[in-house]
């Protein structure tokens, strides 16, 4: 039988980008139930528990709340009986993920927009030139004109 290749915790964590106390953390709170301890009582890791960490990885990367994350690991260590459970986690995961990506986009549409505005308004020295006579607010004008000119 072919014995797996272990990995300590410093070269986990090397690994994700992470730091030890990271993945320390990250065990106590039930995140990597897979993980085994050696002979001296030290956290170690094997080629099999690869997949599991970029399970682990991507799910914290996405800002999915680590009980969550908790809950999903242990389903995945349980079996296939709760396959059902991980399918919908997934979709509900990417649902709220796609939502937040359309959230982001906007702002950073609104970002853009207020760049080029304030690019123009360094050029010219002022901002006065966009507002509305008599007014602080931006004449509806301008926001067509950026658009217009990004459709170019």
């Amino acid at each position: 039988m072919e014995t797996l290749k272990t990995y300590s915790i410093g070269q986990i964590a090397k690994k994700y980008h992470v730091t030890v106390p990271t993945l320390r953390y990250y065990d106590e709170q039930g995140l990597l139930p897979f993980v085994k301890r050696n002979e001296a009582g030290q956290r170690i890791f094997t080629d099999d528990d690869m997949g599991y960490l970029e399970v682990v990885d991507c799910l914290k990367r996405s800002a999915i709340p680590l009980r969550d994350i908790k809950t999903f690991m242990q389903w995945c260590v349980e079996g296939d009986d709760t396959l059902p459970e991980r399918y919908q986690f997934m979709i509900d995961h990417e649902a709220a993920l796609e939502q937040k990506i359309k959230v982001l986009q906007a702002n950073l549409a609104f970002l853009r927009w207020k760049k080029w505005y304030y690019q123009h308004a360094n050029e010219a020295g002022t901002e006065q030139i966009f507002f509305e006579p008599g007014t602080t607010q931006v004449d509806p004008k301008w926001r067509e004109q950026y658009l217009a000119e990004r459709q170019e």
